[in-house]
């Protein structure tokens, strides 16, 4: 099943925003088959899109942890 999902977080500074949107990004670029994660900074805002060829499990997952790790860079700034 094709699945998708978008995330925006807003910021106070373009710093910021784009401090996290590092911190996120994928760090291997070896996704599992069917999984796309493209994150991209608009001013103070990050958007991060998700596409995936597989389970809605798999999708509510690959949220969860992207939301973790969006959390955990947020409270190191």
């Amino acid at each position: 099943m094709k699945l998708s999902a978008e995330i925006s977080c807003s910021y106070q500074t373009e710093k910021a925003a784009n401090t996290v949107a590092k911190s996120i990004s994928p760090d291997n670029l070896k996704l599992p088959e069917g999984l796309k994660i493209k994150t991209k900074v608009s001013g103070k805002e990050v958007f991060s899109m998700i596409e995936l060829d597989g389970k809605i499990e798999t999708l509510l997952a690959t949220l969860d942890d992207l939301l973790s790790c969006t959390q955990t860079a947020e409270n190191v700034l």
